[in-house]
Parts: structure tokens; sequence; C-alpha cells
């Protein structure tokens, strides 16, 4: 443990340690019996090699015949319709060159899947969003499958996309893997100006034209997406559990600095190799440790609820076991240090320069928040990620990272925090377990206590609402969207009439089985709600009417119904509507496998 480190995440890094202790075990011998004294492809057959180096150069065959030489894979989730994305297309050129000149060699192994939730909000696609993060990570594996490589650059940025190279990377936990990030678009629309609008045509008061307008101005140019959503966390998490270089993840596209970070990750991989002398598995960096430092770091931004998920998924591809009780636990002594769209109104690029990810490691050190002694990919230790990377006469170079914040609306020390609580909760009671992303709700909509009104659907309490039914206080109940149900899509369409009945002075809350992410806002919402309804879960058994209780401050989520009245009631059915366009009935094995929320989501046995 580190040196100074706050008891309570002592504590939890202990007992995460001691609940995986056997499983960790089995992981890292099945790490450690995968690293060889030389490339693995040494051992392939003659054919099995030639066909590896065929299509290479011919000085690269060579360097390929041999055992001397590390050979990295490129694994990239390029696409030119994403703009988080469209930047990856001149990556593997910039990569082959620095590892090249570096005296290595590198292969583009394979693609994954990239799809973006911002276009299928709302659409059956959404339904394919959550399941295409386990197939990002069959895909990587499918890349990394050869025999051919002794390291790896992964190449993504998005919501599920993160989550499922690292998912199939620990498959390969004896190579050293870093994440290669593209970096933000600029500032657009202002967020308050953008919500506003949003609102206005829920209410009817603009059309569509002057909405897809602000939308446009918003999302307007390659880079990721600005507000501090899944992606953004994603990027954050990366650089603090150590696998970007320190200060990567938020400089823009298209810059010299941009550039030389990247071909920086190319020359920094090949001595992480076992051939490089300073071999540095991910299967080992990627420790009960790491996993902490995550989950503080997410917690100290009020990041993405997405990640409630994927972090406890990652971590059992490493053969950790990560609860939302060690989420919970790290909450109460994480201050919220950040103010970020949704939760505020400035972007990441506002948060970048305020002093970024470099200033918020260091508070968090500073505080024995963060485990100082967490190996990293770009340093010895997480200590070296206070650094800020600059490109000046002698290239590139990294300095002591700001001092002060450059910025306190939008990033705080912890002396002086937004809040003295991260901003996750989770609540419990008779309806299950669910999250509750707070950093964006006022503490006096944190308890909403009034009757349900119950839906099977999204665009069913969005009729509602164009109905005018909904103007009263009210606990939205919106089931059957879990992950055994329909793949547990995002419901963000229901961000903005909520919040005009919010608006209007009423108490509105919702609780749901389904995903709200890291764009979830000022409405309390209990999301990611286990048991899900289509799994036997009691929210199955609730009623228009039935008052519910939702305490986010206490921790507690209720239907104030008599227990053996409510245990009598027939659970309700799941809609009867076919699962079939968009794809959809080709993840129909991936319904019926998959696991619970809690666990993480996953169609992998955890």
């Amino acid at each position: 443990m580190s040196p100074g480190l706050d008891p309570v995440v002592a504590r939890v890094t202990d007992r995460i340690a001691r609940r995986s202790a056997d499983r960790r075990a089995a992981y890292l011998e099945r790490v450690r019996d995968a690293v060889r004294a030389g490339p693995a492809r040494t051992a392939l057959g003659c054919a099995n090699l030639a066909h590896g180096f065929a299509a290479c150069a011919p000085a690269d065959k060579l360097r390929l015949r041999g055992d001397v030489t590390p050979n990295i894979a490129i694994v990239s989730a390029y696409n030119d319709m994403l703009s988080a994305h469209q930047p990856l297309q001149d990556y593997p050129a910039i990569l082959k060159r620095a590892i090249g000149e570096a005296g290595g060699t590198a292969q583009f192994a394979g693609g994954v899947p990239a799809m973006c939730d911002g276009i299928t909000q709302g659409r059956a696609g959404m339904e394919l969003s959550l399941f295409s993060r386990d197939v990002v990570a069959m895909a990587t594996a499918v890349a990394l499958s050869h025999d051919m490589f002794d390291g790896a650059l992964l190449l993504g940025v998005c919501d599920k996309i993160v989550p499922g190279l690292v998912i199939g990377a620990l498959s390969f936990g004896h190579l050293p893997v870093i994440l290669v990030p593209a970096g933000p678009m600029g500032s657009g629309l202002p967020n308050a100006r953008k919500a506003k609008v949003r609102k206005l045509y829920a209410e009817g008061k603009v059309g569509r034209a002057e909405l897809l307008e602000a939308e446009a101005a918003s999302y307007h140019s390659p880079g990721t997406c600005t507000f501090y959503g899944t992606a953004n966390s994603n990027q954050l998490l990366m650089e603090v559990m150590g696998l970007h270089l320190p200060g990567a993840s938020f400089v823009p596209p298209g810059t010299a600095l941009r550039e030389a970070l990247t071909a920086e990750a190319g020359r920094r991989v090949l001595e992480l190799t076992a051939l490089g002398g300073g071999h540095t598995p991910i299967g080992e960096l990627l420790d009960e440790r790491a996993f902490v430092n995550g989950v503080v770091a997410l917690l100290a931004t009020g990041g993405s609820t997405n990640h409630t998920l994927h972090l406890v998924a990652m971590a059992a591809a490493a053969g950790i076991e990560l609860t939302w009780d060690d989420f919970d636990e790290l909450s109460t002594v994480t201050p919220l240090l950040t103010r970020l769209y949704p939760n505020g109104t400035a972007d990441v690029n506002h948060f970048h320069a305020a002093g970024g990810t470099a200033f918020l490691i260091g508070e968090l050190l500073d505080a024995g928040l963060l485990h100082a002694d967490a190996r990293v990919v770009g340093g010895k230790t997480l200590a070296d990620y206070r650094a800020v990377p600059e490109l000046g006469p002698d290239g590139l170079t990294w300095r002591p990272g700001p001092a002060e914040s450059g910025d306190r609306e939008v990033l705080r020390p912890v002396a002086d925090p937004f809040d003295s609580h991260g901003g996750l909760h989770t609540v419990t009671g008779n309806l299950g377990r669910a999250v509750v992303k707070v950093s964006a709700v006022a503490p006096e909509h944190r308890v909403v206590e009034a009757p349900a009104r119950v839906f099977d659907s999204q665009q069913a309490l969005q009729a509602a609402f164009e109905a005018g039914e909904l103007n009263r206080d009210i606990v939205a109940v919106v089931r059957f969207q879990g992950p055994r149900a329909n793949g547990m899509p995002e419901l963000h369409k229901l961000t903005p009439p909520l919040a005009v009945l919010q608006d209007r002075g009423h108490r509105v809350a919702l609780v749901t089985d389904g995903r709200m992410s890291g764009a979830s806002g000022a409405v309390p919402a209990a999301i990611h709600l286990s048991p899900e309804a289509a799994a036997g879960g009691p929210l199955a058994r609730v009623r228009d009417g039935d008052v519910i209780r939702l305490d986010a401050d206490a921790g507690q989520l209720r239907v104030l119904v008599p227990d053996e009245e409510f245990a009598a009631r027939e659970p309700a059915a799941p809609p009867a509507e076919e699962q079939y366009g968009t794809g959809r009935e080709l993840f129909a094995a991936f319904r019926r496998a998959v696991g619970p929320a809690e666990r993480g989501a996953a169609v992998f046995a955890s």
C-alpha cells in the first residue's frame, strides 16, 4: 500500500484483494505461463510465420525472422462516421514510423466496431450498444490471437469501446498495452444553451430545425464530444489507471502535440516489452490498486455511471471482484473536485485548461486518495503523472503540473471541493439495488417520495408527457430495460421531459433497470436497478399509484406497499414485441447469457 493512504481507501483495497485472492492468483498464473523466453512467434511453424509476415516490407520481414525485435500489434476502432474515432485514421502510419525508428516493427492487427450512443439514442440500434462492449473485447482477442506480438497499442475512445479493448487485452495479460486517445473536439455551443434548447423542444416551444441547429453547433468537428460523459470518463480513467501516457487524455486532435504523444506511445511500448527490458504486462499493471484509483477518479469528477458496469467488468477480466459496495464506500471519502457538463456548464476543454489531469491527480495523491505506487505505462508509478506534456525545440518533454487550479468554477483542490462526497451513491431497498449520480442533482432534489407512474418504454413516457398526463409529483418507473430484457439501452430521451416537470416545481424522480450513463442530469435517477424486471426483479410488481421513496443521501429505495401485499402480486410480463431488425436478432444469445448489472452486465462468465 502507498504510504499516507487514506484508511478507507486502504481498507477497500485490502477487502478487494482478499475477496479476489483465488481468482486473481489463477489469472496471474495464466499470465506468467504465457511469458516466454523470446517472442511467441519464434515457436510458430515456418509456414505459420511466413503467413504472419508475408505482407510486410522486406526490412520488417528480416526483423521478424529473428528473436530480438519486438513486434507491436495495432488494434483500432477507427471509422470516419464517428467524430471521436475519425482522427485515428492517421495513427497507424505515425505509430509504425515511430516504432520502426526505435528499432521495432508494428502490424495493424485488426479493427474493432465502434458504435455511437449519440446516434442511436431512442432507436432500436441502442439495444446493441452495451453488448457491443463484449463484441469489441472478442474482436480485440481475435486481433491478438496470432502469437505474432510482443505488445499492443489500442486505439479507441468512446463509451463501450475502451472497456471492450481493455477486457480483450486482459485475455492477453502477458502483453504490455498502451491506450492511445484522439482528444476532444473544440468547444462548440455553450452547454447551458444546448440544454435550454432541448428543454424548449420537449415543451414544443421550438421546432426540429432549431434543435438540429443547436446540436450541430455542439457536435461540430473531429474529436471526442466535449461533455463529460462516458467517452471522456474513459479517457480520464485510462490515464489515472496508468494506461495512457501522462497528460495525453485531452490534447486536441490535429495538433503537433497530439501527434508527438501518439508517436511517443509507439516508442514507449517497445520499452515495456520483455525484449525492451522494462516488461510491464497489462495483466500485472491492472491490479487492485489500479481499479481503486479508477473508482476514486470517477467519483472525484462525477463521471459516467456506465463505469459502475464497465469497471466491474474490466476488473473481472483481470481476476478481480469489484462491487458496488466498493464504489459506495470510496464515495464517502472522495470529494467532488470538478463541475463539468452535465454536472455544470464547462466542458473537458475547460477542465484541461484549468489544470486537467495533472492537477487532479496531484490533489488526490496529496490527500492519500490514490495509490501513488500503482504501476503505469508512462513512468515508474502514478506519482509520475503530476506532469504536463509540452512540445519544444528538444521535442516532447514533461514539466510539473500546476500547483493551483486555473479556474475554481471548473476544477477545485481537495481543501475546497464542490462537495465532500463523491458523485455516485448506491441505493438499496425492497426494489433491489441501483446507482444514483448525484453530482448534478441539487441537495433539495435528492429525496423524492411520490406516486409511481409505470412505463415499459421511454417512448410511452414521452407520449404521456406530451399528452399532459405527468404534471404532478411523480416517480417515473421505466422497466424491462435491463440487459436481459433488451440489452439495457440508454434512456436519455427521458431527461428533457423529466427536467421540464422538475422545473415546473414538481417532485420528480426516475427508477429504471436501464441506463442513463454520463449525461444524466439534474433529475434524481435510480438506474441499473438490479435484479432487473425481466429476471424476476421486484420492479415487475410495481403498479401505477404505488408510492415510491428515493433517498439518494440515505441510500434508500423503497416502494411503500406492505411487504405481504407486494410479494403476493403477480409480476408484469415483459412487452411482447419481437426483437428483430437493426441486428437485434443476432444478439438473442447475448440477452440469454448476460449477467446482472451489479456484475458488469457481461456475457462472459464472471
